[in-house]
């Protein structure tokens, strides 16, 4: 059911939408499509066309006045220019970090709401003129009393709140599509924005997007493929974080990157590189990997910012992943039918080799090809449209790393279009499978587990004695218990039940025809004995039709 506030919400995106010209969309829906002809009888459709800017710009501008939801839809669109118009493509990009910001005043008043006291007390300088502002928040530049050049970040005024009453609609819309769309069992929309949900909230807890970026920097420290800047905690609160400044050149500046004399090649592998060491060496991966948080240092090294979306998958979802991708790299399409039965991705009356052959259909033509000539958003698109011939469902806890893996597809393709994305990747996973399933990772295993191993080895001895006496001595016993045990002692139970019944029943009328025959010869009242009768053969009447009907 969707509350006053929601429609009122629905009016104003359908409001945006006719303010910036973007009629065409609303009566592109399934409700307003019959009215479409009312648009070109209206005067207004007519005498404005020829003054709105172009088609892009109102595209961005109604994405920005929608919210921060939406800005984010736009971000990620931005990166995959092979499903976009060039001139689209571009207009989205300018929604990375050129989001309209809040007034540097205001900022300046949340940042000392979270210090108790002036901002002169802890920084010697705070320019208000923010140096990028984006959908959850916007930086500022600034120096400390002790001299560090830093950045401030603070997130927007009563964000939180607008963020919650954007995802109330979208768990409304995902409701409708998951009741009403022949799809929505399959791809699980209510839990997609759910695990959506989470990740956008935690983009609020500026503390810990600082945590975030305290581990990142740990697993990359003296890296030469990464760098990531400093917390500064004593500074840092719930909305204010502070970092230390970097200096480089954005990613998608692709002139000054040349101009530096930066190996473009280099950046495409090295980008496909760290983002699988990210998710394999360390299940640990920035998950919000557009250019407006990627800058290159002069020497080619990448510099990440804003680690708000940060990603991990369980151990078995790793490996099923690591499989997969060797699967599909080295074309074995029977393995991967295989693995994904085996995790439950298909159901398990899935046939492989159909599942197979389907995947090879899928598979096979974009291979030995580079990247600027296949597009793996495409190729995911076409194997989920095989996939659901086979029931396959989206696993929400994969939609992160989905959108992450398209991020730096996009990426690569910006920098070095040339660049064969699984020839890049396959060493790698290669080495990890190695690492992962090899005598090396057995003795890894075997050294952590080892002290658990020492702790208890000296209970051993004492508890197989214990355990043989009990056995020599007749007191063992075993107990074993299931929930399908549990289950077939409760049916017993009741059909055990069922059968005292029916006998009781059978009995009851057997006694009552009885005495309503026998009635006259027996020794009693004669009403007495038909009363009897009649109650008894009745009662055993009811309890026959009853666990009749039951059964």
């Amino acid at each position: 059911m969707i509350r006053p506030a929601d429609g009122l919400r629905l009016i104003s995106i359908n409001w945006i939408l006719l303010r910036h010209g973007l009629d065409e969309v609303i009566f592109a829906t399934h409700i307003f499509k019959p009215l479409r002809f009312l648009l070109y009888l209206s005067p207004l459709y007519w005498l404005r066309r020829n003054k709105l800017p172009s088609y892009p710009i109102r595209i961005r501008r109604a994405l920005e006045d929608l919210g921060p939801i939406f800005v984010k839809f736009g971000q990620i669109l931005s990166t995959r220019r092979d499903l976009l118009p060039e001139d689209i493509a571009d207009e989205l990009a300018l929604l990375q970090d050129k989001v309209p910001p809040f007034p540097g005043s205001k900022a300046r008043k949340l940042i000392e709401q979270a210090y108790r006291q002036p901002i002169e007390n802890l920084l010697d300088e705070f320019d208000e003129v923010p140096l990028a502002s984006a959908s959850i928040a916007q930086v500022h530049s600034a120096r400390l009393k002790s001299g560090e050049q830093v950045v401030v970040k603070v997130l927007r005024p009563e964000i939180e709140t607008i963020i919650r009453r954007d995802m109330a609609l979208l768990y409304i819309i995902a409701g409708l599509a998951d009741r009403y769309w022949k799809d929505g069992k399959r791809l699980r929309p209510i839990e997609i924005i759910r695990d959506y949900e989470k990740t956008i909230l935690d983009e609020l807890d500026l503390q810990r997007e600082a945590a975030n970026a305290a581990q990142l920097r740990r697993n990359w420290e003296g890296s030469d493929l990464l760098f990531v800047p400093e917390i500064y905690w004593d500074f840092t609160r719930k909305n204010v974080l502070v970092m230390e400044r970097i200096s480089g050149i954005p990613v998608g500046d692709l002139a000054a990157l040349k101009a530096q004399g930066i190996s473009m090649k280099q950046l495409g592998e090295q980008g496909v590189e760290i983002f699988f060491t990210q998710v394999f060496r360390d299940n640990f991966f920035h998950a919000d990997m557009h250019p407006g948080n990627i800058f290159v240092e002069p020497g080619g090294r990448y510099i990440a910012v804003d680690f708000g979306i940060i990603g991990s998958l369980t151990s078995e979802d790793q490996r099923y992943l690591a499989e997969n991708l060797l699967a599909f790299f080295n074309r074995d399409y029977h393995r991967v039918a295989e693995l994904h039965v085996e995790s439950e991705w298909v159901p398990k009356h899935t046939r492989v080799d159909e599942f197979e052959s389907a995947i090879r259909s899928v598979c096979e033509p974009i291979f030995n090809k580079p990247l600027s000539e296949i597009s793996f958003g495409h190729f995911l698109l076409n194997l989920f449209q095989t996939a659901r011939r086979f029931d396959m469902e989206v696993q929400p806890q994969l939609v992160l790393l989905q959108k992450t893996l398209l991020y730096i597809e996009g990426l690569g393709r910006q920098l070095y279009p040339e660049l064969d994305l699984w020839t890049t990747a396959k060493p790698f996973m290669e080495r990890w499978m190695q690492e992962q399933m090899g005598p090396k990772a057995f003795s890894r295993k075997l050294r952590s587990n080892l002290p658990k191993m020492t702790e208890h080895a000296a209970d051993i001895p004492i508890l197989a004695h214990k355990v043989l006496r009990d056995v020599a001595e007749g007191r063992a016993e075993l107990k074993l218990r299931s929930n399908q045990l549990d289950q077939l002692q409760q049916q017993l139970q009741e059909n055990h039940r069922g059968n005292v019944a029916v006998i009781s029943g059978a009995a009851m009328l057997i006694s009552g025809s009885m005495l309503l025959t026998l009635g006259p010869s027996i020794l009693l009242p004669a009403s007495l004995v038909t009363s009897t009768g009649a109650f008894l053969g009745l009662t055993g009447s009811y309890i026959l039709l009853r666990n009749l009907f039951r059964s």
